[in-house]
C-alpha cells in the first residue's frame, strides 16, 4: 500500500467520522446556545440547566439519526472489506 492509498483511506475515515458526528455535534452547540441565551436573559445562573436539556436533545437526536448511522457505518465497513485486497498489495 502506498501512501497515496494511505492518505485516501485515511481522508475516507475522517469524512465518515464527520459526517456520523455531525448530527450530534451540531445539536449540543444550538442547544448550549438557546440556553446561554436563555440564562442571560433571564440572569439564571444554574450550571445544571445547561447540561441536562444538552444531555436529553443528544438522547433524542441519537436515537432519531441511529438507523442512519448504522446504516452508514455498515456501508463504510462493507465498502472497506470489500476492497481489502487493494491495500494488501
Amino acid at each position: 500500500m502506498g501512501p497515496d492509498q494511505t492518505v485516501e483511506l485515511i481522508r475516507r475515515l475522517l469524512i465518515e467520522a464527520m459526517l456520523l458526528s455531525a448530527p450530534l455535534l451540531l445539536s449540543a452547540c444550538l442547544i448550549s446556545l438557546l440556553v446561554s441565551l436563555a440564562q442571560t436573559l433571564t440572569g439564571v445562573q444554574e450550571q445544571t440547566l445547561t447540561a441536562v436539556p444538552r444531555l436529553m436533545v443528544v438522547f433524542a437526536v441519537t436515537m432519531v439519526t441511529l438507523p442512519w448511522m448504522i446504516h452508514r457505518a455498515i456501508e463504510y465497513s462493507s465498502r472497506l472489506l470489500h476492497d481489502f485486497h487493494r491495500y494488501l498489495g
